[in-house]
């Protein structure tokens, strides 16, 4: 797994650098001003669409504007507004949400142009099931301007929906049971995550089966209940908080500027300008779906034959989901203080703890970096915790019958190296009995340059020993209770320089656990996971005296520990249900975006087996490969950084066609050529009446 990390997060860089993130603001600041700030006509004429005073029983389409608009919300509303904005906040700090609002109006103009574009070339061959998307428009487009540039719009449609299925089965499927799974566990953990992934695939099965009408009518009722819900919620919460939001405003408009550095306040590690910037953008981003090209597939499906007025409908999308949904919780979390929330309790035990080196690990390295293969020693040396080194060596030769001996270095992962504690490393120590360290080619001490070619590399990894863990304060307590087992902890400690938080400390995370397994009563210890030092140094405990010890609340946790610090209980039950409302909308929305992307690979044949494996995938994020909100991110980065980036060249070549729709419908509207008929009723709206 760690290899595969560090492959996604390299990749991560390049699909998300800097400049990707300058494109795409540069093309939501074009087409807002190419449309007269077209965001003004969205939130005008585009909620009398909403409401049906254009539409035409005749029109080509499966779905109602309205149904339209829930389902490409209930992509976009989803736990990126929960949980999303909570790491955000939590790793960039209250400068982020200020990038949040940036994106949030420039989005506007950007999922406004994508979707005319969709609706310019949408299929409605058939149509009661049309099909739209940048793959269309990409395909359809070159095809007219020019037959010889049709097989290049087929494949880069092709590319664009193998990005669309990365995201589908990450951001839009993966991410959102995973947050599932988290919450629900953090206040039921007798629940297994397991079991909630299977409950999750199966309701998501039971809707997708039915293809995008069975998705337009489940949409069009869970998304306006769970938004009011949650909303009015969080205004509850700020009334009580009143007092403190300007302060909190001030402050993410001076972060968000730049104008004041976001230090580190307890919890919080602190980030700079720029770190919140990235924060902001990223996770506006992935939560509005602004320039991803998703949102269109959805709008592709409305009845209407005037593109541009969909596309109009649409740039309400980011205003919903970022301006409003986004910055109640984000207010919340800062309102209420859980950003940069003081310690629950501290490590007891007897004695001050200490820091001991847990790992240290050689690898043996070929010419090129990758590890060596020496036939008989592709060594891995370990330490035991304490004063005494082993040295243990698995040689990987074939002939030797002793299967410890038999170990390939490759399949030992550096960051389990207690698994061979025990009986194992009995076993290990008694094969390699009598070997003289001074006689292996390896050297015990830290060499200058680590990870030159050709050299054995030292990695070592560092924990605390093992103390108690002390009882929670009573605040802490009023919140959420004592401490239980599985619960997330982390404690602050300074060590390797970081450049986005502009200082020198870290969280070690671990979680608690009974001293004794299997007695319901005894006392509470925490199993850490290793610190890695890139320097080799070993860290130093940041607290001086007691160790406080963090509460580790990752994504939505975090939203429902903010709202229970203000209304104790609110968050478990408020948090939860909207977390279970939010997951499923969207991963049923993003479903279909997927089936999309199939349908243009491959025809429609292989959608039910695709249907099959992204339920699958509902409960493989469940069962625990994921533990960090930097894991978090690093899956829902990578499938939001390959849609934009193919995303956002298509848009630019085909929004000069858009903007010219665009200026002809608004010139129609202003002279009076449409004709609106008196607004059809909510109930007709909601369940789409109004257009059959």
């Amino acid at each position: 797994m760690q290899k595969l990390e560090d492959f996604v997060n390299t990749l991560n860089g390049f699909l998300f650098h800097e400049y990707v993130v300058y494109a795409l603001l540069a093309t939501g600041v074009l087409f807002t001003f190419w449309s007269v700030f077209g965001q003004y006509r969205a939130m005008t004429h585009g909620v009398g669409v909403i409401r049906g005073k254009y539409d035409e029983k005749g029109d080509p389409g499966a779905i109602n504007h309205f149904q339209a608009l829930s389902a490409a919300l209930s992509a976009t509303v989803g736990l990126g507004n929960i949980g999303g904005v909570a790491v955000a906040v939590a790793l960039g700090g209250p400068g982020a949400v200020f990038w949040m609002w940036i994106i949030g109006v420039v989005g506007m103009a950007l999922k406004m142009t994508e979707v005319t574009q969709s609706m310019l070339y949408r299929n409605t061959d058939d149509p009661e099931n049309p099909h739209g998307g940048p793959m269309f428009v990409v395909a359809k487009g070159l095809a007219e301007m020019s037959p010889a540039l049709k097989p290049l719009g087929i494949l880069i449609g092709g590319v664009f929906c193998i990005t669309l299925l990365i995201s589908a089965i990450t951001g839009g499927n993966m991410f959102q049971a995973w947050n599932v799974a988290e919450v629900t566990h953090q206040y039921f953990p007798e629940v297994p995550k397991q079991g909630i992934g299977i409950v999750l695939a199966v309701l998501v099965g039971l809707v997708i089966i039915g293809g995008i009408k069975r998705i337009g009518a489940v949409a069009g009722r869970i998304v306006p209940f769970m938004c009011a819900m949650y909303l009015i919620a969080g205004i509850l919460v700020l009334i009580m908080k009143i007092d403190v939001i300007p302060e909190m405003v001030v402050l993410i408009v001076k972060q968000g500027l730049g104008l004041e550095s976001a230090s580190a306040s307890q919890a919080f590690l602190g980030g700079t300008f720029g770190f919140a910037m990235m924060w902001g953008i990223k996770r506006a981003l992935f939560s509005s779906e602004a320039g991803q090209g998703s949102a269109p597939i959805a709008h592709a499906a409305a009845k209407t034959n005037e593109p541009v007025r969909e596309g109009v409908v649409a740039g309400i999308e980011p205003f919903i989901d970022t301006v409003v949904v986004c910055t109640i919780t984000a207010l919340v979390i800062l309102c209420s203080g859980a950003f940069d929330r003081g310690h629950e309790s501290d490590l007891g035990g007897v004695g001050a703890p200490q820091m001991v080196n847990a790992e240290r690990i050689w690898l043996d390295l070929n010419d090129d970096g990758t590890q060596g293969d020496d036939e008989s020693l592709d060594v891995v040396v370990l330490t035991d915790v304490g004063e005494e080194i082993e040295v243990l060596v698995l040689g990987i030769d074939e002939g030797d019958a002793d299967p410890i001996r038999t170990i390939a270095a490759a399949d030992l992962d550096v960051g389990k190296a207690s698994e061979f504690r025990g009986e194992e490393l009995a076993r290990i120590r008694e094969a390699n009995a009598g070997l003289d360290a001074d006689a292996t080619p390896f050297s015990l001490a830290p060499l200058e340059s680590p990870g030159a070619p050709g050299r054995v590399v030292l990695v070592d990894k560092w924990a605390p020993d093992e103390p108690m863990l002390g009882g929670k304060n009573k605040a802490s307590r009023d919140i959420n209770g004592e401490w239980k087992p599985n619960n997330g902890v982390f404690i602050l400690v300074e060590g390797d320089y970081s450049s986005d938080q502009d200082n020198n400390m870290a969280r070690l995370f671990g979680s608690v656990r009974r001293d004794i397994e299997g007695e319901a009563d005894g006392p509470l210890v925490v199993s850490w996971l290793a610190h890695t030092s890139e320097t080799g140094q070993a860290p130093t405990f940041h607290d001086e005296g007691e160790i406080h010890v963090f509460g580790n609340y990752v994504g939505a946790s975090l939203t429902a520990h903010a709202f229970d610090r203000v209304v104790p209980g609110l968050g478990m039950w408020l948090v939860v249900i909207a977390a279970w409302l939010f997951a499923l909308s969207t991963m049923i929305s993003w479903s279909y975006y997927g089936e999309q992307g199939v349908v243009f690979l491959a025809g429609t044949k292989p959608v039910l087996v695709y249907k099959l494996i992204y339920c699958l995938l509902i409960v493989v994020s469940t069962l625990g490969f994921i533990k960090t909100d930097a894991q978090l991110d690093m899956w829902t980065t990578l499938g939001l950084g390959c849609m934009l980036v193919a995303n956002i060249p298509i848009m630019l070549i085909f929004g000069p066609k858009a903007m010219r729709a665009y200026h002809s419908y608004m010139g129609k509207l202003k002279r009076g050529e449409f004709h609106p008929h008196a607004p059809s009723s909510i109930t007709d709206v909601v369940e789409g009446k109004d257009v059959e």
